[in-house]
């Protein structure tokens, strides 16, 4: 008998003889005074007890004869034996529903999901920051063909938590400092669990009022935190690109009220590439999309703008919206928001700021200093899954007058939804919002952010910020301290981006050792550092903004760069051995790590 399961007491079921010959199951229960036991079922119902419910059930496979408990998933050929133990829940109420568990058994199965969440948070550190596995390895431990039979959710669990969870970016640790992270709470964990659990149909109005007031009460917190005043609106969205493609249909509505082949967009070059990927879903093609050049500390160039957008009106084009940055994903650069502003005002343009990264900032003194301006775009593109600490997956859209918002997205009597006839009774002080973005059926995005924001304050949400800011400033200290690297763009918005020096070598060769140096830092798995490229060359950035981020490992990551591989050689693509000594992986407690 087993009794190693999480799910429970295993009773026996004892095999005899019925009347036909055929063997049945007695069940130990004394509560069931038939004999069977309730949860005995299959395709094929034979002997159905109907004053307790219980029902023992055979089916031929294969030319044998299988019955199985449906609570844990398990399949058990019952003529082989003279006595079956089966794994059973010692709750009274045992489900006969196809997808139904017992009190005991959702209890059990989430004692056990929540504990691996935990255990993530709590030892997080000791965990590699990135790892992966070849596809051939992947195939062989995941894909699986779809069994008629169910799996123990145990098994599940173990398969998840050894070949799944570990194996990627781990953008939640406090030493990945790649790409943008995404670091999380717990509070907010909760908040996605509740989510998934109650399924609120988040859509509009008359169907989750509470869910759409709350939603509406954290979009006014951010529209407020933004500068934007009475009559702006929002929604939150899957992330940034769905964020700025909502925001490009919404101005285009705006704007020209229709598609026109003449109209033209303009972004800086450092822009994020969902919005070029954006306005070509959109059916813009490249001569309606105009790259304008940045200046040499990575910010929009308005004199470029400017001449771009009277170029353009002289040879019979239409421009009519402006994207500018808070905050880029390759060195946190901020446009000169007020700048742009005036010229979008100027010439009638819409002015969207690509917020994603940055514009969450704007709860900190010292990023509402860099975002001043903001208050200015129609609309605001803010990622609450990065700056703010939120899992995946929560974007944000908001605009400074939200009617045009259901201007470009509501559902019209072109649409035909006469489903929706009793909901079109209601009033329209109601929001539904579906009249918002493109979805209909949507999710209660909200209340993660709501939850996490509400248990812990602004207070500390504004310290959590302030951590990203003083690890990426301590970074550029470091380095210029090391007299091995330059900076090649200061510390701004959290992230500060730089090259090694290569004392007598070539850029050619710097280039190469900077490419293949951030391969063997990610093997190593104590810290993720990535590369860009800035003005074409390969260039090393960090992004350290989780809020238990600290100077100690980042100095340690930081050191890894110049002591990697010294106990080894290899070759560059031109030719040059590059040597490193390498450092074994040192995982500092949180007691250790200086702030």
């Amino acid at each position: 008998m087993r009794t190693d399961e999480p799910f429970a007491q295993p009773i026996e079921l004892l095999h005899e003889a019925d009347a036909t010959g055929r063997g049945t199951m007695r069940c130990l229960f004394d509560r069931c005074a038939s004999g069977r036991h309730a949860g005995y079922q299959r395709t094929r119902w034979r002997g159905l007890c109907g004053q307790h419910g219980c029902g023992r059930g055979r089916h031929r496979d294969g030319g044998e004869e299988w019955e199985r408990d449906l609570s844990h998933g398990q399949r058990y050929r019952h003529r082989s034996r003279a006595a079956t133990l089966l794994r059973m829940s010692s709750d009274s109420t045992v489900p006969t529903a196809p997808l139904s568990l017992t009190r005991a058994e959702m209890q059990a199965l989430g004692d056990r999901a929540l504990a691996m969440v935990i255990d993530h948070f709590e030892h997080i550190r000791q965990e590699r920051t990135h790892d992966s596995m070849p596809r051939e390895e992947a195939v062989s431990l995941l894909q699986t063909p779809l069994d008629e039979q169910p799996v123990s959710p145990d098994v599940l669990l173990d398969t998840l938590a050894r070949h799944v969870f570990p194996k990627g970016f781990r953008t939640d640790h406090p030493r990945f400092y790649a790409f943008v992270p995404s670091p999380t709470n717990f509070v907010s964990v909760v908040g996605d669990l509740l989510t998934s659990g109650h399924n609120l149909f988040a859509g509009y109005w008359f169907a989750a009022s509470g869910a759409a007031q709350i939603e509406l009460t954290v979009l006014e917190w951010l529209q407020r935190a933004c500068g934007y005043g009475e009559g702006a609106g929002g929604i939150f969205l899957s992330g940034g690109s769905m964020a700025n493609l909502s925001a490009i249909v919404a101005a285009r509505e705006a704007c020209l009220g229709a598609h026109d082949a003449r109209a033209v967009v303009y972004y800086p070059d450092q822009t994020h590439s969902s919005v070029s990927k954006a306005l070509r879903v959109l059916g813009f093609s490249k001569a309606q999309r105009r790259m304008v050049a940045t200046t040499d500390d990575f910010r929009l160039d308005v004199g470029a703008l400017e001449a771009a957008i009277a170029t353009d009106r002289a040879n019979g084009m239409r421009p009519f919206c402006v994207v500018a940055n808070a905050g880029t994903t390759n060195t946190g650069a901020v446009d000169p928001l007020h700048d742009i502003a005036d010229l979008s005002e100027r010439e009638g343009l819409w002015l969207h700021v690509d917020g994603a990264y940055g514009a969450a900032a704007v709860l900190h003194p010292r990023g509402k200093a860099a975002l001043s301006g903001l208050e200015r775009a129609d609309s605001i593109t803010l990622d609450p899954h990065k700056w703010l600490f939120q899992p995946y997956e929560l974007g944000c859209l908001l605009v400074r007058d939200a009617r045009h918002l259901h201007h470009a997205f509501r559902v019209s009597d072109d649409d035909h939804a006469d489903y929706l006839a009793d909901v079109a009774r209601h009033t329209y002080e109601d929001v539904n919002f579906f009249d918002r973005g493109i979805q209909l059926t949507r999710s209660f995005k909200a209340l993660k952010l709501w939850l996490s924001l509400r248990t812990f304050g602004l207070a500390a949400f504004r310290d959590a910020i302030q951590v990203g800011f003083d690890v990426a400033d301590f970074a550029q200290q470091w380095l210029e301290a090391s007299g091995q690297w330059d900076i090649v763009t200061p510390s701004q918005m959290g992230i500060v981006s730089f090259r090694w020096r290569g004392e007598g070598m070539s850029d050619a060769q710097v280039d190469a050792l900077t490419a293949r140096t951030a391969d063997r830092m990610r093997e190593d798995g104590y810290a993720t550092i990535m590369s860009t490229i800035l003005r074409g060359r390969p260039t090393f950035r960090v992004c350290p903004i989780h809020w238990d981020a600290n100077v100690g490992e980042m100095a340690e990551a930081l050191k890894s760069g110049e002591k990697r591989w010294d106990d080894r050689s290899w070759t560059s693509g031109d030719g040059l051995k590059l040597h490193f000594r390498r450092s074994p992986p040192r995982f500092p407690s949180i007691a250790s790590s200086p702030r």
